[in-house]
């Protein structure tokens, strides 16, 4: 009985805590509710950047990615067979047209001409003392001292030593001509890349079958090699690939047929590399992608476009002339469509509605609801609504042409 007794003290204990607690909260609310509240600033003004609308002729740019091509690469490969015995270049520096790069070995053509011109000028005795004979047996055939088949042989002794000597004047043509093979020449001019073949390794046009097939030389038991002995890419003028979107292809074939388009090469951090031209546009659009292939020429004199880079292409498609722009930041979205908030002169703000025309970079180009001059809330404007004061913190102009 004691125990039940305790337990019931306790629970009474309870209940007149909780009431004096309710109590005290609700003096509280009614202490608080009696106090004064503070009116609201209707005076108070906003921070806000601003810009003025400005009238200015503005670039219609295509940015795409871009790949920088050399207009021509060249391997050089060797056109005889024979071992390199003089590399007469550096890898890496520029070369000049016809400039000799590679010395395979020459004795054994020299060999073969030698040969050839020996063997030339043996026939043409064999000719001249044949075109003598004929020369005689016509005046003994007149003199009827011979008989007249004699003759007529002769001439075509003579037609045959002809063909003889004019083999042989080809065999001549064919192993100067293979003399002046040893000495390998740069066919363009450009930047010589790595060295892909070593001093004494043996070079030529022949595929090897075998490992013992047999070289133009004579000697057996070598292979000759049939890969580049050196790439050569053009440097100046230079190609910058790009791929265009189709719905843009027929302004650019209109504007380019007035006068080549500018492109302009930046780099992935946005640096200006080089200004040129479109000069091909590919003749038909690519249907996995709906883009056209486009190239444009670069002069590249300081070389800073290099093959195979990736750089950031800005294509001027035309020029919007006159046009009113204020920065993009400023035009805002909602639900009947484009706004802007214009301040008017006692620093209040109007909210207007505009039309965008077009959007490059960091401007908006506005066809309706601007006229220019204006000033434009840039930043801020979120706490803003029509009548609301404001006060310019800043300034601040649009920039026509982002790089990135």
């Amino acid at each position: 009985m004691k125990f039940f007794g305790k337990i019931r003290s306790r629970s009474i204990n309870y209940a007149v805590g909780a009431v004096v607690a309710l109590g005290v909260v609700i003096l509280a609310l009614r202490f608080l509710d009696s106090q004064p509240v503070a009116p609201i600033n209707a005076n108070a003004t906003v921070p806000v950047t601003a810009a003025t609308a400005m009238r200015e002729d503005v670039p219609t740019i295509v940015s795409v990615l871009g790949t920088v091509q050399s207009i021509d690469i060249v391997s050089v490969q060797a056109r005889v067979n024979g071992p390199i015995v003089k590399v007469e270049f550096t890898p890496g520096q520029d070369v000049k047209e016809n400039q000799e790069m590679f010395l395979i070995d020459p004795r054994p053509f020299q060999a073969v001409l030698d040969q050839a011109q020996a063997q030339l000028a043996h026939d043409e005795g064999v000719l001249a003392e044949a075109q003598v004979d004929l020369t005689r047996y016509q005046l003994l055939e007149q003199e009827n001292s011979i008989a007249k088949q004699q003759a007529e042989d002769q001439v075509y002794v003579v037609q045959q030593d002809k063909g003889t000597v004019q083999l042989d004047q080809a065999n001549v043509e064919t192993a100067q001509l293979n003399l002046e093979f040893c000495h390998v020449a740069a066919p363009i001019t450009g930047r010589a890349g790595a060295l892909l073949v070593d001093l004494g390794n043996l070079v030529g046009p022949s595929v090897a079958t075998s490992s013992t097939s047999t070289t133009s030389s004579g000697s057996s038991g070598q292979t000759a090699s049939t890969t580049a002995m050196v790439m050569i890419a053009q440097m100046q003028p230079i190609y910058v690939t790009f791929n265009v979107p189709q719905n843009m292809l027929d302004e650019i074939k209109r504007n380019q047929a007035i006068e080549p388009l500018e492109v302009d090469a930046y780099s992935q951090g946005g640096k200006l590399l080089e200004k040129g031209r479109l000069t091909i546009i590919d003749n038909q659009v690519n249907t996995s992608t709906g883009t056209v292939l486009m190239q444009a020429t670069f002069a590249n004199a300081d070389e800073t476009l290099w093959p195979g880079e990736f750089v950031r292409v800005q294509l001027v498609v035309s020029i919007q002339k006159n046009v009113v722009t204020v920065p993009a930041q400023s035009v805002l979205a909602g639900p009947n469509g484009s706004y802007v908030y214009l301040i008017k002169a006692d620093n209040t703000v109007h909210r207007v509605a505009v039309d965008v025309s077009d959007r490059q970079g960091a401007i908006a180009v506005i066809s309706k609801g601007l006229s220019g001059g204006e000033n434009v809330v840039v930043d801020g404007q979120y706490r803003l609504d029509d009548g609301v004061k404001v006060a310019v913190q800043q300034t601040t102009e649009a920039t026509q042409v982002s790089s990135e």
